[in-house]
């Protein structure tokens, strides 16, 4: 009889700390968990073009590349929740900001690169070689949030018009006007 009462209070001990603690809210969880905002996501109201998309790192050795963490429109390039990119300012101009389908951030057009003229291509900025190569050359879905400006574009490429693939830029925005 000792013993029974002795296991009955063990177990209403138990049963009372288990019950108020974390350990069985996080198991049995009756609280209806948020679904992720896919707002950050994905828009129905805006259109979705495929594009392709490759990398690139500031740690890569290449010719010419005396800009180091430099993106061509004088900023840092950024990888955190704001990241950025590179892509024919003629197609995609300074400034564009996009989301890839399925990610969090919003990605910026704030570089360009001598072969993604004439190209869809985007570039996507990787802070590492390891993260560069482990994304290669995908083709994603991606949604325009905002546009950049063909002027600001035009500005900053007209210093540099003895290059062959800025003058085609160039050429290209002016164009367009």
């Amino acid at each position: 009889m000792i013993k029974f009462k002795y296991l009955r209070k063990l177990l209403c001990v138990f049963l009372i700390v288990s019950l108020s603690s974390c350990s069985f809210n996080s198991i049995f969880s009756f609280k209806r968990k948020a679904a992720p905002s896919s707002s950050l996501v994905y828009d129905p109201n805006l259109p979705v073009k495929v594009v392709r998309t490759t990398s690139y790192s500031h740690r890569e050795k290449e010719k010419g590349g005396k800009y180091g963490a430099l993106t061509a429109s004088g900023r840092r390039l950024r990888y955190g929740k704001i990241r950025s990119a590179a892509a024919d300012w003629s197609l995609y101009p300074l400034g564009t900001k996009f989301r890839i389908v399925g990610q969090p951030h919003t990605y910026v057009i704030e570089d360009y690169g001598r072969s993604l003229v004439g190209t869809e291509t985007i570039d996507i900025y990787k802070p590492t070689l390891r993260m560069m190569r482990s994304w290669g050359t995908r083709n994603v879905k991606i949604q325009v949030l905002e546009w950049g400006s063909f002027k600001a574009s035009e500005d900053i490429l007209k210093g540099r018009l003895q290059y062959n693939h800025v003058r085609r830029m160039y050429n290209s925005i002016k164009a367009r006007s």
